[in-house]
């Protein structure tokens, strides 16, 4: 009796822990199976963060690259304003030049008499257009050196 009194607690107590083994295992395979919904979640919301950085540092790229070229493009307008300065004073002494040449052939020719006075007429026309273009040249610089 003693036997089977002992064979028969140690079958129920087998029975029993073996029962709550397995309800250990249920609730652990649910808690695992939480814990790894958690890390999924955890994964994902520190991709999405990862993102946002990306995202923030490639538009502050971008940014700073659209600030670059405006920078080169003002670089660029600067030089071209001073070419066009340059040009502008340029063409203003060849046509001072022009008009002492043309003064000096119109004064050679009335000093030797070889003038006619269409010819004489005809260079006293171009040294006013001349000077017409000079004038004009004049105030287009004032205007592109105001800019500068």
């Amino acid at each position: 009796m003693k036997k089977s009194l002992l064979t028969l607690t140690l079958l129920v107590g087998f029975v029993y822990f073996g029962n709550a083994q397995e309800t250990e295992q249920a609730s652990d395979s649910v808690l695992v199976a939480q814990q790894q919904i958690e890390k999924q979640k955890q994964d994902l919301k520190e991709a999405k963060e990862a993102q946002k950085e990306i995202d923030k540092a490639e538009k502050a790229q971008k940014k700073a690259e659209k600030a670059q070229k405006k920078a080169e493009k003002a670089v660029k307008k600067q030089e071209k304003l001073i070419s066009t300065i340059s040009a502008k004073k340029k063409g203003i002494e060849k046509n001072q030049m022009k008009i002492r040449k043309l003064q000096s052939k119109l004064a050679k020719g009335r000093s030797k008499g070889k003038i006619a006075p269409s010819d004489e007429m005809k260079i006293n026309q171009k040294i006013k257009k001349l000077e017409l273009s000079i004038a004009k040249d004049k105030e287009k610089l004032t205007k592109l050196q105001q800019k500068q």
